[in-house]
């Protein structure tokens, strides 16, 4: 058994919490310091699957807070509180690691060692890198180490010189990029309007599928600290036909 506040301290010396965006909510969710559990789960979000898994006493490690701003009522039927009566009555506890880890680990271990780029510029949440990629090129080794069938693009580019990456939702960086190709998720109609005014080529790769490699990274590092941890994915919301 160990504290939560041993594992917390560990994290915080790895990605300090006061990395964390003002909006964010990272840090201990549910549970207390003084708590002691008996297993460390790392997964991408928490859903009902894994934690009806998960043993009592389980500290789940996440990317995104369950939690982001405070609860007005807890109604057991709706999400997240229904995810919440399973939390309290297993004794479960959980601790976000959100943009604290996007700026110091996540889009860095993405640009770098899952697509293979050299990285020229890391600032927060932006990793960039030059190179010299044909369009179908640069598609193709994307569908590849992403795990994607189909990709959606903006003004594609028959020549790409230049690659800048936010993994997760980044179209609010987009008046900000200067490379020739964006890649991010969650683009919507009226963001992909904005590139194309710019003549900025960006591809939609994914919320989850930009951020699902969280749990390798993160599992890595608490190996590094001596930390035992096991991976239970949690599972992407969408399905395609």
């Amino acid at each position: 058994m160990i504290k939560i506040e041993d594992i917390y301290n560990k994290l915080n010396t790895l990605s300090p919490f006061e990395l964390q965006e003002k909006w964010d909510n990272s840090g201990l969710i549910v549970g207390s310091m003084s708590r002691e559990v008996t297993d460390i789960v790392v997964s991408l979000d928490i859903d009902r699957e894994n934690l009806l898994k998960a043993k009592d006493k389980t500290l789940f490690i996440v990317h995104h807070p369950l939690i982001f701003s405070g609860l007005r009522e807890l109604d057991f039927s709706k999400y997240p509180s229904n995810l919440l009566e399973i939390i309290v009555k297993k004794d479960i506890s959980v601790i976000a690691m959100h943009t604290n880890f996007d700026k110091t680990h996540l889009n860095r271990f993405v640009f770098e060692e899952i697509l293979g780029f050299k990285i020229s510029i890391n600032r927060d949440f932006i990793c960039s890198g030059i190179g010299d990629w044909s369009r179908d090129e640069l598609l193709t080794h994307l569908k590849s180490k992403l795990e994607l069938d189909t990709l959606r693009v903006v003004y594609p580019k028959e020549k790409i010189k230049s690659i800048t990456l936010t993994t997760g939702a980044g179209a609010s960086f987009i008046d900000e990029i200067e490379s020739d190709c964006f890649l991010t998720g969650d683009i919507k109609y009226h963001d992909a309007m904005r590139a194309l005014s710019r003549n900025l080529m960006i591809i939609d790769i994914g919320h989850y599928e930009s951020e699902k490699f969280f749990v390798d990274v993160m599992s890595r590092e608490l190996e590094n600290l001596g930390v035992f941890a096991i991976i239970s994915q949690s599972l992407n919301p969408f399905e395609f036909y």
